[in-house]
């Protein structure tokens, strides 16, 4: 009976997310409510609660089924690329950008994350994760960059930090431009040549060297 029971909680849980993870894509998440999501589910409001203290925290586990760019950044490389940084970081972004177009729910998501997410409060928990994330994930992968330029792989006088906002702004934006218009272009036959293209502007780039003090 107990186990039916947290069978039984468990599937409502998921139900939940997953009529969010609709209600937040259709109609954006600024102007969902929990009775939204409540309707999408077929469950009652308190059961939302029961699970969930919030929308904050129901936005929180939505997205912590899919796998976010900048989280994705913070992962520790395979054994394969344990000596090779760039390759890590370059397989990454090819995984993490093909992902969004063979799976649904990490598009919905992203969707949701980069177009629907209408945050006006700083103090907003959803804002507050969003931007942590955002900022480990940029100190994470200017920190493979400074590996890369430990082992050679990159230029010994490459500035790190603007190379990591170069590299960052050019990928996201592909994403967020193929999410906005995904018939526009065919991401995943474009994505390893632009991923390529963003490393060698890395290696070759006068502008992303380090100035020389005069």
């Amino acid at each position: 009976m107990a186990r039916s029971t947290k069978e039984e909680a468990l599937e409502t849980r998921n139900r939940i997310l997953d009529a969010a993870e609709e209600v937040f894509f259709t109609r954006g998440l600024a102007q969902s409510s929990l009775a939204d999501v409540a309707v999408a589910a077929d469950v009652t409001r308190g059961a939302i609660y029961w699970h969930f203290k919030n929308k904050s925290d129901l936005f929180e586990a939505m997205c912590e089924r899919v796998r976010l760019p900048m989280e994705t950044m913070m992962t520790t490389p395979g054994e394969k690329f344990v000596r090779d940084p760039l390759g890590h970081l370059r397989h990454t972004w090819i995984y993490l950008l093909g992902d969004v177009v063979d799976n649904p729910r990490s598009r919905r998501v992203l969707d949701i994350i980069f177009l629907k997410c209408e945050l006006v409060d700083h103090n907003d928990p959803i804002w507050v994760r969003q931007r942590e994330c955002h900022r480990e994930g940029l100190e994470m992968m200017e920190g493979i960059l400074r590996e890369a330029v430990a082992i050679g792989q990159l230029p010994a006088d490459l500035d790190t930090h603007l190379a990591v906002l170069c590299l960052h702004a050019s990928l996201v934006g592909l994403l967020t431009d193929w999410l906005f218009s995904p018939d526009s272009f065919e991401l995943k036959r474009v994505v390893e040549p632009l991923v390529d293209a963003c490393l060698h502007s890395l290696r070759n780039a006068p502008s992303l060297r380090l100035k020389k003090p005069e």
